[in-house]
């Protein structure tokens, strides 16, 4: 390797104004490196021990989130870094969190950080400048993790969301499909009621009864009191010498009717007049209950779509505006139903009765009640329980989420707000950091603490009710 020279040292913009006396010293304790494009300058978990000055080419940065390498930054001799980078004076880091590949030929020292103390003592304005680089560099950090965590909930919030919305939009499909058949068969089934002899006055009988059987409010049956209602309606089928069909006969229970209702016309109409007329009624409530159906989904499908439009804070700037909080918990729950489904998890709701609208940040706040929720529905196991509870005063609202999973455990629960930890494997959760709850609920002016033990964890949340424009 070529030296490097006092003059190649006065091209790196941090050591551009130093003495050539501290420029001699640097030379006299730093190492020449040379990388060529490619290769591996530091990996991830390697110590960090090394602070690099940057006099040709330059290395891509890239952070270790949970197993995958992410590309976070450009390091070269530019006035954003001065052309120093890795281990700074006064930094906390202990390893590299990512790998750094050379970019270019590479070429510059480095300078072991034993020699921090001795550097500070003969230069002590050069130290702080280093500390402005290093500040520099953790916005850059911060800012570049904000982005990444956004996009990250946004394609695991999208998931959840096409899950979702993929259960109603089945059902219309093979609603639609039903309801096609069902149509078609009622032309059938008219044209052989109109060649039996049915008075007018018997169809008129189950209208009004199926009127009145819709005003009335539905009772809860048990599943057992059910079959023994099929059984009866089927038996006296049975006894009129009328078809015993099972598709007739839960139309008519699921519509309140039961053999008493039918016994009425047994007695005035004929057996096969009764037949058909039956089986055109059946059809007709059938195509009812489908109809129903298609309504159901299709305000799921809306009430879905309201759910992500008032998420992601849509068609509004992102202002202080007046929220309603516990909608938004609401529409939160709503689009994590698929998860909270999947393991059967029970959801208990106490919330405050006189809280009114609080100003917020609203699609950074909906990320806060996205994370702790999520993270509480990955901590439960099936048929787990999550309580949520507001509680208000004059100035600030205070939010509970509860879950009665396993807990955090202690060794790891001091560490849950810092960056990158996770306790969850790789590609699953939100992709929004504790971190970046904490950060959202500062610049609320808000707090959040957590408390955990076996059984329960607890999370709480404190927000102004007023504050002022930021």
């Amino acid at each position: 390797m070529q030296p490097v020279t006092i003059e190649e040292l006065k091209k790196i913009i941090a050591l551009s104004d130093l003495s050539d006396v501290h420029l001699q010293w640097i030379l006299e304790h730093a190492e020449v490196i040379e990388y060529e494009s490619g290769e591996l300058v530091a990996k991830t978990g390697d110590p960090a021990d090394w602070m690099f000055f940057i006099i040709q080419g330059g290395f891509d940065f890239y952070m270790n989130v949970n197993g995958r390498l992410v590309f976070y930054h450009h390091f070269t001799n530019d006035v954003e870094s001065g052309g120093v980078t890795g281990i700074l004076p006064y930094s906390r880091m202990k390893v590299y969190p990512g790998n750094s590949i050379a970019v270019d030929k590479l070429r510059g020292l480095r300078l072991h950080k034993k020699y921090f103390q001795e550097l500070e003592q003969l230069n002590p304005a050069f130290i702080q400048r280093c500390i402005g680089y290093m500040t520099e560099r953790a916005k850059s950090f911060a800012t570049m993790q904000l982005q990444l965590e956004k996009v990250s909930a946004l394609g695991n919030l999208a998931a959840g969301i096409a899950h979702e919305l993929n259960n109603p939009a089945s059902a219309i499909n093979r609603i639609s499909y039903e309801l096609a058949n069902r149509l078609f068969l009622n032309i059938e089934l008219t044209e052989k009621i109109l060649r039996q002899n049915i008075n007018a006055d018997h169809i008129k009988y189950f209208r009004e009864k199926i009127e009145a059987k819709e005003i009335l409010p539905k009772k809860k049956v048990s599943a057992l009191q059910r079959m023994k209602n099929e059984d009866l309606l089927m038996n006296w089928l049975d006894t009129k010498g009328l078809p015993t069909d099972h598709q007739v006969v839960d139309t008519f229970i699921d519509a309140g009717f039961d053999m008493d209702d039918l016994e009425i016309l047994a007695d005035k109409v004929p057996k096969d007049e009764l037949v058909q007329l039956l089986l055109w009624v059946e059809n007709l409530l059938s195509s009812q209950r489908i109809i129903k159906d298609l309504a159901e989904a299709s305000n799921r499908v809306s009430n879905l779509v309201g759910a992500i439009k008032s998420h992601v804070h849509m068609d509004r700037t992102n202002e202080l505006q007046p929220t309603d909080i516990h909608a938004d918990i609401e529409n939160t729950l709503t689009l994590l139903g698929y998860k909270l489904r999947e393991k059967n998890i029970i959801v208990e709701k106490s919330f405050c009765t006189e809280l009114h609208e609080v100003p917020a940040y609203i699609g950074e706040l909906n990320q806060v009640w996205t994370n702790i929720i999520d993270n509480s529905i990955y901590a439960l196991d099936v048929g787990g329980r999550l309580n949520i509870e507001t509680k208000c005063n004059v100035k600030n609202v205070e939010i509970k989420i509860i879950d009665n999973g396993a807990g955090i455990p202690a060794e790891i629960l001091s560490r849950i707000f810092d960056p990158f930890f996770t306790t969850k494997k790789v590609g699953e959760g939100t992709g929004i950091g504790l971190d970046l709850v904490k950060r959202i609920i500062k610049h609320h002016n808000g707090e959040i603490k957590v408390n955990s033990k076996p059984g329960r964890t607890e999370f709480q949340i404190s927000l102004p009710i007023y504050q002022e424009k930021q």
